[in-house]
């Protein structure tokens, strides 16, 4: 990306101007990550790490977690419709990126397929943590893309001082005519705490750029509740929280075809095509409604933490969740396929005390997960996976330095009717340091060295799937794969000018992708294979912010990655392209802010064996937000754009790009109340 060239020269320079700023410095305010097990804040951990909490997660809040966190530089959304967009990082998905619950597997089916998904609900995140790259291996050697870890409130940490606090936000949109609500509640007296908290959205069909066309299904509604409850000492609480969650969202892209297996291949019968290829077409079935999922989640959430529980160590932290999900397709009015997922995780961190001068976590994690498919998309046997890990975290402090060390080892069984059972086990390593070199700078380097053990569906899929058009087929002679991952970050986290910018290669051998047979078997499908390649994964990744007066800052931000099989194998899939930005934040008095976006994602033209390229497009934004307090309750009011060019955009990451059009311009209101 050469910059002399980008159409945001005129925002780069801008962002760069000195003018008038004031010479008092700006402290940030500490973040400490929860999820890098040693309560490090974001400038002190080896790898890159992005938080957002408070208003800035309220406003930047969509209906799913990947169009939440799709502003973070390195991270984009899988773009799958209105009701399933999962985290890509550094062009990396599904089960290499994991997504937690307070360090909790989700236990959904959002890694199995793209249209599936994720169960996590941004109305109700408190705080989310993006870790970029392998480097923290304390939740599983395959996450080597990163870790996504959303912390919320459904089990009382503390008692509220004044024996209750709460929050009720209001939003609604015009692209879709969304509306959605979320309220919480936590009392409590003495040792014990209780807290209910709910959700609600209603969203019809979105409009597509440029016309007053709908884009055909893509609607969403989703409701959701908990209640939890705790005892609190001085030393630490112990709770559990019971919640479901209920999801219907229309299936874009989804089409179905009649396919049927001839020995060893696989034919599809033909189909109706869309003759004139509209855009906002929806793929309706032969009823004349497009396919839609109907989802629904129980879940159980054990939650612990206690100080000085052993002699030699500092904390204990106890996390279990469990999960009954299960998914209808309705296709045509009836169900064509269903989907269910008993899942059970479970982890036991204790951080020690010094020793030798080194500080860390040692823990254990186990995981057992029965997934079965029925119907006609049961394109996987059923299979009981059990994977079970240990792992260690080790932090030593020199003067100007900070080293850590980090090892995890994973043994995994899996069983599947009517096939080979198998088992695999994988070993990974990371090393890092940080160097503050100065007192408002710090270098961080990493290496790792992190196994990724196939999945379930990786391993025995064999048969066609609607949403993404193909006939996959699994590899039950496949490996382990191995990430090998350096990375170099520089920061600077104090001052009137902040940054901080990554370097990153990936190495992986043996990596499992879905590899295009070229056979076009017929009904529009195609026919992929999960094979083994080495590959490697290149890119960088940065953003600066220059507070150019005590009211006006300007933030430069972008992102690269390239994604490549070795030896002339070609570029991967689903990469996404190159993004330059700048941002304006404004405050106008005490109470109003504003914020001001315009970002670049260029043309994407590197391209896998059978993709097809998309277009660049420019994206702007805008915000508008008041505070205040009335009678102890502090209330925002906010005001969101988004497209507002109405840009026809395509997201690379997206299975069904070529199909689908992201929203057309979008206006957000909002009000929130926190008592």
């Amino acid at each position: 990306m050469n910059p002399k060239h980008h159409p945001l020269a005129w925002a780069i320079s801008l962002a760069l101007v000195p003018t008038a700023w004031a010479a008092d410095p700006v402290e940030l305010d500490p973040v400490v990550v929860s999820a890098s097990g040693l309560a490090k804040q974001s400038h002190e951990m080896t790898t890159p790490v992005a938080v957002m909490e408070g208003d800035e997660l309220v406003l930047r809040r969509e209906a799913t977690l990947g169009e939440t966190l799709e502003s973070l530089p390195g991270v984009r959304s899988s773009s799958f419709g209105a009701g399933a967009a999962r985290p890509v990082i550094r062009g990396l998905d599904g089960a290499r990126v994991k997504v937690l619950s307070d360090g909790i597997e989700l236990l959904d089916a959002s890694t199995i397929s793209p249209d599936h998904a994720v169960t996590s609900e941004p109305l109700l995140a408190e705080r989310i943590e993006v870790l970029k790259g392998p480097a923290t291996l304390l939740y599983g050697g395959g996450a080597i893309g990163g870790v996504v870890n959303v912390i919320d409130k459904k089990v009382p940490t503390y008692v509220p001082a004044k024996g209750y606090e709460g929050e009720l936000e209001l939003r609604a949109n015009s692209a879709a005519n969304e509306g959605a609500g979320v309220f919480g509640i936590t009392a409590g007296s003495g040792n014990f705490a209780v807290r209910a908290e709910g959700t609600k959205r209603q969203a019809d069909e979105y409009e597509i750029p440029g016309s007053q066309d709908k884009q055909t299904g893509s609607y969403n509604d989703t409701d959701s509740f908990s209640l939890g409850a705790s005892f609190i000492g001085e030393r630490g609480y112990i709770g559990m929280a019971y919640g479901e969650q209920n999801n219907r969202y229309g299936l874009l892209g989804h089409e179905h075809a009649e396919c049927h297996i001839d020995g060893t291949e696989w034919h599809c019968g033909d189909h109706d095509e869309d003759e004139e290829g509209d855009d906002h077409d929806g793929h309706e079935d032969e009823n004349g409604s497009v396919p839609y999922v109907d989802m629904r989640q129980k879940r159980w959430d054990l939650r612990g933490e206690l100080s000085d529980p052993l002699a030699g160590f500092e904390l204990a932290r106890l996390r279990v969740g469990h999960s009954d999900y299960q998914h209808e397709e309705i296709e045509g009015g009836e169900v064509g396929t269903r989907f269910n997922n008993d899942a059970t995780d479970a982890r036991l961190e204790l951080t020690h005390l010094p020793l030798f001068g080194w500080r860390g976590v040692i823990g254990a994690q186990t995981l057992r997960r029965d997934f079965e498919a029925l119907g006609e998309e049961a394109y996987v046997p059923p299979t009981l996976t059990r994977n079970h890990g240990l792992f260690l975290l080790e932090e030593y402090t020199a003067g100007a330095w900070r080293y850590e060390l980090g090892l995890r080892h994973e043994w995994q069984d899996v069983e599947a009717n009517g096939q080979r059972d198998t088992d695999h086990s994988g070993t990974s390593v990371s090393a890092g340091a940080v160097w503050t070199f100065a007192p408002e700078y710090s270098l961080g380097f990493s290496l790792s060295r992190s196994q990724r053990l196939p999945t379930a569906e990786e391993l025995y899929a064999n048969g066609p799937h609607a949403a993404t058009r193909t006939v996959e087929l699994g590899n039950v002679d496949l490996e382990e794969e191995t990430s090998h991952n350096a990375e170099v970050t520089l920061r600077k986290f104090a001052g009137r000018t902040t940054f901080s910018f990554s370097l990153f290669r990936n190495e992986v051998k043996d990596f499992i992708y879905a590899a295009d047979t070229g056979h076009d078997i017929g009904g529009g499908y195609r026919e992929i294979e999960y094979l083994q390649r080495d590959a490697v994964l290149t890119g960088a990744e940065g953003e600066v912010r220059f507070q150019a007066t005590d009211s006006t800052a300007f933030t430069l931000f972008g992102d690269h990655v390239r994604g490549k099989l070795k030896d002339g194998g070609g570029d991967l899939p689903r990469i996404p392209a190159d993004r330059l930005g700048v941002r304006v934040d404004q405050r106008f008095t005490t109470v109003l802010n504003s914020q001001l976006e315009l970002y670049r994602v260029q043309r994407q033209d590197d391209l896998a064996n059978y993709e097809t390229e998309t277009g660049g497009y420019n994206m702007l934004g805008a915000g508008l937000s008041y505070s205040g307090s009335l009678n102890q309750t502090d209330y925002l009011l906010y005001l969101k754009g988004n497209n507002l060019l109405d840009e026809k955009a395509r997201q690379h990451t997206s299975f069904i790009k070529d199909d689908v059009l992201l929203p057309g311009r979008n206006l957000t209101v909002g009000m929130r109340l926190a008592f």
